[in-house]
């Protein structure tokens, strides 16, 4: 009964179900926005753009936050918006995000607005799809914007919304997202006392919120060990060296590196090898083989000492077998970071939206996002929106980045309730 009544009142905008931040009450401004979010996500559904490449999306973005009153700057990041909203009263800076880009995924559900759209990626003739939500996440934001807008003389600070390009990377050859966005300045300018952010997920029911404090998701880095040997024929190996013997030891010294040379009851970590390429017959030794794989952690101590580590083993066994190898380590995204004291003083707020038994602690996740760079600069809060339909199970539901990948509507009031609740009440209790 406790459930369906927090349902109910979410489900009309109720905010002052709750009691929560009483002076302002944006009840009235949610319901009105709801019809809009599902619009404005399925208009992006539709026409989702790659990373970097997010003009039309930008464009209606930009125009939406212009026509609410705000200070907006455009082409942050290449595509990047970011829209000021100053409150009626003095108070902090308040960070909300919402990424934008898509992926290079053939959708294949059958929603009456799927994309169409195809591109050419790295070679391969392939459709465009919000396979991970992003649109959902732009649309819920824009709601947000605007129910603030309309309650602008009574905040008690600034909002700072961020529409993020390239959240899951940028092309080859540039950079982009989060990392690109702070590079370009835009906390230097504007100050954010704190952010929040939010994704979608299909491993939750819809409307239920998953947050995590502390370490969250684990820093995602990229590694690629070429092995140079001296080619020679199969039936005489010792006329060479061989760099495929010389492979097949770097690989299990380095997957000796985390069970047996990183503290894992500090933190957990993960290094695994996607591919391994060398030789194009069977009688001839190579004279090279190349390998490329992922890490994955959630301590920075520990990846870096997880870097070095890689380097030092693999150089050390190709030496040893008269071999050379050349390490590159590409750093990626750093761990997502729950601040401990933000979270604690937001989850009332998280349980006041959603209701108190839609909202779950969640294992650590070795998925990344880049809202960690934020994270790392202010204090973070960044949660889980759950969105899979209600009689579904979400462990069968198809997961993000899947071409079959489904956001249901009815968590988008959620969504946006969530974005304008943690701005109110941390406004509320700021000092």
């Amino acid at each position: 009964m406790k459930k369906l009544a927090v349902s109910y009142c979410v489900a009309l905008g109720l905010m002052s179900c709750f009691g929560v931040n009483a002076e302002i009450k944006p009840q009235k401004l949610l319901k009105e926005v709801e019809s809009k979010v599902i619009e404005w996500r399925r208009d992006f559904h539709e026409n989702p753009e790659l990373g970097n490449r997010e003009v039309r999306t930008a464009k209606i973005v930009a125009e939406h936050l212009k026509a609410l009153g705000m200070d907006v700057e455009t082409g942050i990041a290449y595509t990047g918006v970011v829209g000021i909203l100053k409150g009626g009263k003095p108070g902090p800076t308040v960070m909300l995000r919402a990424d934008m880009d898509a992926l290079p995924v053939t959708e294949k559900t059958d929603v009456p607005f799927k994309s169409l759209k195809t591109t050419n990626y790295r070679g391969v003739d392939v459709g465009i799809m919000h396979a991970c939500g992003h649109d959902t996440h732009i649309a819920m934001l824009m709601g947000a914007a605007e129910v603030l807008a309309g309650i602008k003389d009574e905040l008690k600070g600034t909002v700072m919304f961020v529409f993020q390009p390239a959240e899951e990377g940028a092309p080859e050859g540039e950079e982009g997202g989060a990392e690109l966005m702070l590079k370009q300045g835009i906390f230097k300018k504007h100050k954010p006392e704190v952010a929040f952010g939010l994704h979608i997920t299909s491993s939750l029911p819809a409307g239920s919120i998953g947050y995590r404090s502390g370490p969250f998701m684990a820093s995602a880095d990229r590694f690629e060990i070429t092995v140079h040997g001296e080619q020679t024929h199969g039936s005489t190996p010792w006329a060479g060296v061989d760099p495929i013997g010389a492979a097949a030891q770097i690989v299990t010294g380095v997957n000796h590196i985390v069970s047996r040379q990183i503290d894992i009851t500090k933190e957990p970590a993960i290094v695994s090898f996607g591919k391994i390429s060398g030789g194009v017959r069977n009688n001839i030794i190579p004279d090279k083989v190349e390998m490329i794989g992922t890490i994955r952690n959630f301590d920075m101590d520990n990846r870096q000492q997880i870097f070095d580590k890689i380097n030092t083993t693999a150089t050390h066994i190709a030496t040893s077998s008269g071999a050379k190898a050349d390490v590159n380590i590409y750093e990626g995204y750093p761990v997502t970071i729950n601040d401990p004291k933000l979270t604690e003083q937001m989850l009332p707020t998280l349980k006041n939206v959603a209701g108190e038994d839609n909202v779950k602690f969640l294992p650590k996740i070795t998925g990344a996002e880049d809202f960690s760079f934020y994270a790392l600069e202010v204090p973070g809060l960044f949660v889980f929106l759950g969105g899979t339909p209600e009689g579904k199970d979400p462990k069968k539901a198809a997961s993000n980045h899947s071409p079959y990948f489904f956001a249901d509507e009815s968590s988008f009031k959620v969504g946006t309730a969530t974005l304008t609740q943690l701005t109110l009440d941390y406004m509320a209790q700021a000092k």
